[in-house]
């Protein structure tokens, strides 16, 4: 196993998935004539009564006392805040006593303005009944910038639009997540079928040079596979703020040779010359090192703007596919035994530090919930699922998911940018099996390609299933959940329906399969000859040629 294909290995081992979490985020829309600004603004739903649209929201002409934080009515003027919003600092005092001095001097709406991170204003029961008005929390930053906009003074209005449980964001998750499967799968099986093509002699060269090919072949590795995962999850859980570096660093150098991988082999497969430069007895092919330039380049751009959340999901989703099409071509399982295997492992992996981890942890969180969105982490979602904003922190994310922004949170995306997230592993995991299944097709001579396109639908069917349950329960899924089920069972009854179940289950070395179709296995047997037997195969001497 060389280097890349371990780190590759690491990386596949952190899956995101999180639940959801009711957002409480609104906007503040400042105006004065026909100009306007929109700010963000964080509430508690149980206590403030907001307006779920402009329309309907009431106009206030904006006071600015942030040079006081409204501790006590002594501070101000009695009568001086009648009809108006007054906007103070935090600190000093509780929520629930701003408010209730706010009120007594006929202030109509508080917005308290913060250097920290906005959180939902909270307070005793008995205190939510005693406050009329509504209050939230803006950014200071925020108010800073309208001040200077709106010099002359300004009018503001507080709404909180609802957020559809259907977004568009979700069928674009989709539509990748099937494609790069797909692509996956079909990449795979080409590469199959031209090393079976090229013979023993040139498999056995090809071999030595493609030596980043790793292959799951028996039980016991796939149980150390998956070990390792649960420890790095576990690791990154109690380590993060130093291993999610080494994670993005082994992410950039993933991507970059991914990326460098599948461009290649695209522009090979249409005919793009290398225009190779000799220099002193040696070549040196021009089309590489423009593509290893460009590649590099575009994951050193992702390392350094990673946390741009407004355009940086564009080039991370570009090498995450790049990424995942690599790993499905280079990491081969050898039959459907070890598939079975390594799906069920991974798909109670899932479940277990999703669902039942936040019984063992002191905060109730999941792990996978607690790597996947860092400390203190938010505004991101799982599936096309919300959850909370933590609306000023800065934090590291880990790059491990695809993210598409979701087009219908207006007001969290004042907050922080929204995503619908799908994790590589809900990916990578099902397109083995797909990979898997393209290659027996090749394997047993099946131009139809019935296996690889049966799987690669159950794999879109799956996800869609497993969004549909997402919208109608309302919370985040664990994806492999619906997939694994979806895939493994198309699998096992289309072989049954083809009674070559033996022969996809034990893979290309099954004695049973047909004399026409053993092509592969004896290029399988003869490669377990010592390299120095003679033997009458050719093998030797196709080393030799090598």
């Amino acid at each position: 196993m060389t280097a890349m294909a371990v780190k590759e290995s690491i990386f596949l081992l952190l899956v995101l998935f999180c639940s959801q979490i009711a957002s409480q985020e609104a906007i503040l829309r400042a105006s004065n004539g026909s100009a306007f600004r929109e700010y963000c603004l964080v509430f508690n739903s149980s206590w403030s009564n907001i307006s779920d649209s402009l329309r309907a929201a009431v106009g206030y002409p904006l006071v600015n006392l942030t040079s006081t934080q409204l501790c006590s009515a002594g501070q101000v003027i009695p009568g001086s805040l009648k009809g108006q919003a007054v906007v103070v600092m935090r600190g000093g005092c509780d929520f629930s006593q701003k408010a209730l001095v706010a009120q007594d001097l006929g202030a109509s709406v508080l917005l308290i303005a913060s250097n920290k991170t906005l959180v939902s204003p909270s307070a005793n029961d008995s205190e939510y009944n005693k406050v009329k008005i509504p209050l939230a929390l803006m950014r200071y930053r925020d108010l800073l910038d309208a001040l200077q906009v709106f010099p002359q003074g300004m009018e503001v209005r507080l709404y909180a639009p609802p957020v559809p449980a259907f977004d568009a964001s979700i069928i674009i998750m989709l539509l990748i997540a099937v494609f790069t499967v797909t692509m996956g799968g079909f990449w795979s099986g080409a590469a199959e079928k031209a090393k079976q093509a090229a013979g023993p002699s040139s498999e056995v060269c090809e071999g030595r040079a493609d030596s980043g090919e790793l292959s799951l072949y028996s039980p016991l590795k796939v149980l150390m596979f998956v070990a390792m995962m649960c420890v790095m999850l576990v690791l990154m859980y109690f380590f993060y703020k130093w291993l999610v570096y080494v994670i993005i660093v082994i992410f950039c150098l993933a991507s970059a040779s991914a990326l460098y991988n599948c461009l290649d082999s695209l522009m090979t497969a249409v005919g793009c010359g290398t225009l190779s430069v000799s220099c002193r007895e040696r070549s040196v092919s021009v089309r590489s090192l423009l593509l290893a330039a460009v590649c590099i380049t575009l994951a050193v751009i992702w390392g350094v703007y990673r946390n741009e959340d407004r355009w940086i999901w564009i080039l991370q989703d570009l090498l995450g596919i790049a990424f995942c099409l690599n790993f499905l071509k280079t990491i081969s399982l050898s039959n459907f035994k070890i598939c079975v295997i390594l799906l069920s492992l991974l798909l109670v992996y899932d479940v277990f530090f999703v669902f039942i981890t936040p019984f063992l942890t002191a905060n109730g969180e999941s792990i996978m919930v607690q790597v996947a969105l860092g400390p203190g982490g938010g505004g991101e979602k799982t599936d096309g699922v919300s959850v909370p904003a933590d609306t000023s922190s800065t934090y590291e994310k880990l790059p491990v998911v695809m993210r598409i922004p979701q087009f219908s949170a207006v007001a969290q995306n004042l907050c922080m940018m929204q995503f619908s997230i799908l994790g590589y592993g809900d990916i990578i995991i099902p397109g083995l099996l797909v990979s898997y299944c393209h290659k027996f097709d090749v394997w047993t001579g099946n131009s139809r390609r019935t296996y690889f396109i049966s799987s690669a639908v159950a794999y879109a069917v799956g996800l869609v299933l497993t969004f549909a349950v997402m919208l109608l329960s309302k919370m985040g899924q664990p994806a492999l959940l619906y997939l694994v089920p979806c895939t493994l069972l198309t699998c096992s009854v289309l072989a049954l329906a083809r009674k070559e179940f033996r022969s996809f289950w034990n893979g290309p070395s099954n004695p049973v399969r047909p004399k026409e179709r053993m092509g592969r296995s004896s290029v399988l047997d003869e490669s377990r000859k010592p390299l120095l037997s003679d033997g009458g195969s050719g093998y030797t001497e196709g080393v030799r040629n090598c």
